[in-house]
This record gives structure tokens, sequence and C-alpha cells, in this order.
């Protein structure tokens, strides 16, 4: 049995809950499984680029070790023997960790960060480091290969947890984490095809991982399905003495109500926010996720969205302050040795008044107060990621030279990393040249038990989170 699942040309492909019972019925061998996938990124990670630093003698040593406990009837759960990745900002002891950084590659952490240990509690499998853009900001260092977006190579791979993207699409890995600042899990779910969680900011605790800006970072899961997200939140999320920031509430079982009746759940959409400008690939689709949960029983409201033009002028400053104080150690004393990108980030931290600053975080609070009232009226917000509905490469570049561009591309991401709600990142249909288009549901903070029964209501009505690049 073990050899004909082996066999399966799809097996890359399961979903880590699938992969999960395999292993628990003992169907599915950890190792023979690891073997699979470091064969398979061996292969595929020549052209992808989606791996900073594969970890085969380690991987193997961690089958090994699960194999022989779920023989043992000491089985972990859902996580317990599955191939995973880690963004190469999460510290894992004795492994380099870079963070998109040629300063940071011979950096090997002392101890493994919350996430990573977290991960390794539950019985996870590491296959390697996945490659990011420089400290998680928006560019690659120069002299990293940009990973490769699975579906067309003339395509964006998202920003800043591009090789979890990647890998995860191209099946190199059944879970990555990613982290998200202004965008960085949303982006690449979106262009790479896979689902992606933004947590509440505090719901994970960031003890262990490279800081971008503090107040804004938010790690979390990208899988391929809704269910996968909340196996992987509900290992990682949590209360974290080395992190005082980390939400001191209880983690929820997020797959206790993955049947929940949505004749209650009231769903709201902005048309003005959410549709004004954006292909129509997107608008399609996002109306049709509609859809879905008005044919679910849920009501939809029309809502108005607070007004996003202040929050999205406030971050790129709100983050180079932030960012100035996580990389005062190196920069500016080792400036030569950094991106272009990163490098003008911190350089924009010098020229702002202490007086901006605090009408910047005044302007935030006030904003998530708006928020916070909206969600009085509803439960989920649909909006897309982005106005483009799969960018290419030569798009991002051009829309990197224009400033009122990138503030558009942000629209529907960096406000809720200024104001901390959790989101979920769905596909939800193809372009015409075949690449991923896909949209967001948000919640209220701490609510993400209703985005992952509301994912996984809706991937159980469609199958675009099934649809696999060929490779």
């Amino acid at each position: 049995m073990i050899r004909a699942v082996m066999d399966s040309s799809e097996l890359h492909y399961l979903e880590l809950n699938e992969v999960a019972h395999l292993i628990q019925t003992r169907k599915l061998s950890p190792v023979e499984l690891t073997q699979a996938m470091l064969d398979r990124i061996e292969k595929l990670d020549r052209k992808l680029h989606a791996f900073a630093l594969p970890t085969p003698e380690f991987a193997l040593e961690q089958a090994r070790k699960a194999e022989a406990e779920i023989a043992a009837k000491r089985y972990r759960g859902a996580l317990h023997g599955v191939p995973i990745g880690l963004k190469d900002l999460n510290y894992t002891k004795g492994i380099p960790t870079a963070a998109g950084m040629p300063i940071h590659r011979d950096f090997k952490p002392a101890f493994d960060g919350t996430v990573t240990k977290r991960l390794y509690d539950a019985g996870a499998v590491l296959v390697g480091k996945l490659q990011l853009t420089e400290g998680a900001f928006a560019d690659h260092h120069p002299a990293i290969t940009v990973p490769v977006n699975p579906w067309h190579p003339a395509y964006w791979s998202g920003a800043s947890s591009s090789g979890s993207g990647v890998a995860t699409a191209a099946g190199m890995a059944f879970a990555t984490t990613g982290s998200d600042t202004g965008g960085s899990i949303r982006f690449p779910s979106a262009a790479c095809g896979v689902t992606g969680l933004k947590p509440t900011w505090g719901r994970v605790s960031r003890y262990g991982a490279f800081e971008l800006a503090a107040s804004l970072d938010h790690i979390g899961p990208m899988c391929r399905s809704a269910v996968d997200t909340g196996i992987v939140l509900g290992a990682i999320a949590g209360a974290d003495p080395n992190d005082p920031t980390a939400s001191l509430l209880p983690v929820p079982d997020y797959l206790h109500d993955l049947n929940r009746d949505f004749h209650r759940i009231r769903v709201g959409l902005d048309e003005r926010y959410a549709l004004d400008g954006v292909e129509r690939f997107t608008v399609q689709s996002v109306r049709d996720a509609l859809g879905v949960f008005k044919s679910l029983g849920a009501e939809i409201r029309n809502v108005q969205f607070p007004a996003v033009d202040d929050v999205l002028k406030d971050w790129a400053p709100n983050c180079a302050i932030e960012t100035a104080v996580a990389h005062e150690a190196t920069y500016p004393s080792r400036k030569s040795e950094y991106g272009p990108g990163l490098a003008g980030l911190l350089d924009l931290a010098p020229t702002l008044k202490a007086t901006d600053y605090q009408k910047i975080l005044l302007r935030r609070r006030d904003f998530a107060g708006r928020v916070a009232a909206l969600f009085q009226q509803i439960d989920l917000l649909v909006i897309p990621v982005q106005f483009i509905a799969s960018p290419t490469m030569k798009q991002m570049e051009t829309l990197g030279q224009d400033a009122a561009a990138l503030l558009s591309l942000m629209r529907f991401t960096s406000p809720f990393d200024m104001g901390g709600n959790p989101t979920i990142t769905m596909p939800c249909g193809f372009t015409g040249a075949g690449t991923p288009i896909a949209f967001q549901l948000a919640a209220r903070p701490m609510e993400e038990d209703l985005l992952v029964s509301a994912g996984a209501a809706y991937q159980r009505e469609t199958t675009w989170h099934r649809k696999h690049p060929k490779l």
C-alpha cells in the first residue's frame, strides 16, 4: 500500500490533511515521503529557485524519528511526519537563516524561533528554508535569484514570501510559513494559486524571526487549502513568554466548525472600494465568490469600508521607522551591502520627524476603530488581493517606478496590516493567460476560526484550490 501511494503521480499535490491521514493510518511512510519530496526539490528547484537552502540530511533525520514514533503509537497530530518549508527568516538552530540578505548568509541561530520550535514539536519535517525578498521588504537583493512562478515564468511570484508561494504551488512542501508586513503572505498566495492565512497581529509569536517592522509583522501559514491553514495555525499560534506581544487568548480548535451554518453569517462588500479600478477577471471572480456564499445561506450586505488613503500613504514611513530600528546594527554602517529597495526604505526613516510618526500612529488607531465599527454590521468582508489580476514581471518593474501605482497595488493588503485584522487568501479563477486569480476574506481580530470555516465552505463548493501547475 505504501508503494502504491508513493507511486501516485499526484502525491506531491495532496493537501496536508490528506497526507496526514495516510501517515496516521500507516499507508504512507514519512521517510519515503520525505525522500520523494527531496527528490522533487532536487529536480524542480534548479529552475524555480524557491529554496534558499534545502535541508535533506536534517529532514531525513526528522522523518526517521517521526516514523519510529508513529510505529510506537505516539502520533502527535496532523503535522507529524509531513514535509514542510520555512521562510528563511524563521530562526533554525544551527541552520543558516539569511532573511534574503547576503550579509546574513553565514548566520546560524543559536536557537529555534518559536514558530520553528512549535512546528518541530508537532512532528513536522523541515525540507528546507525558503527564499524571500531582502529583509522581507519589497525587492529581492540583486545577488539573489528571484523565485519563478510555477504557472508561468513571465509572471510575478509575489513578495516577500515568494519562495513559500512557489514551493507550495509546485508541490515541494505540503505547507510553508510566510510573513506579512504589507501583503507578503497574500501577494505570493494569489500569484501562485495557494491559500494563505494572515493572522491577527499578535496571534502568532514573532520571537526568533527576522524583523521588518515590529508592529506590522504577521507570521502565518501558506498551504493548499483553508483546512490546512487551520492545522498549521493551530500548531504555531498562542502565548509566548519570549514575546510579550503574543496574545494570551487561548488557541481554539480551528477545525471545530468546518460545517458551520452560514445562514447567520453576514458577508459585506463595498463595491467602490473592492471593485473600482480592478481588472475584470478579478471583478468577476469576486462576484462569483459572493455568489457561493449567498448559495450557502449567507446574507450579502452592501457596506462602506473606511477610507484607506491615509493608511496607505502612512504605511511606508511607518514601516521605514520600524525597519530602521530593526537594522540599526548594520545600517548605515554596511549600506554598500544592501540592495537599493531596502536601502531606499531605510533612508526614508531619518527624514521623518517624531511628530510625523505620532500622527501616523493616531491615524492607524482611528482607522482600526472605524474598521471595528464596520464589523459590528458584518462578519466577513470580501475584497480582492490586488487590482491587477495577475501581474507580469514586466508590469511589476513598471509599478516599482510609480509611487501612485504601488499604493494602488497595496490598497487591499497594507490596511489590514496597519489595522491588524486577519484575512484568508484563496484562489478563485484564472486569467486568460492561465495564471491564478485570488480574493480575500477579512474578519474581526482573533476570528481566524471563522475564516478557516468560511474558506473550507468555499473550497467545498469550488475546485480552484485543486488546480496545479504542470511541471
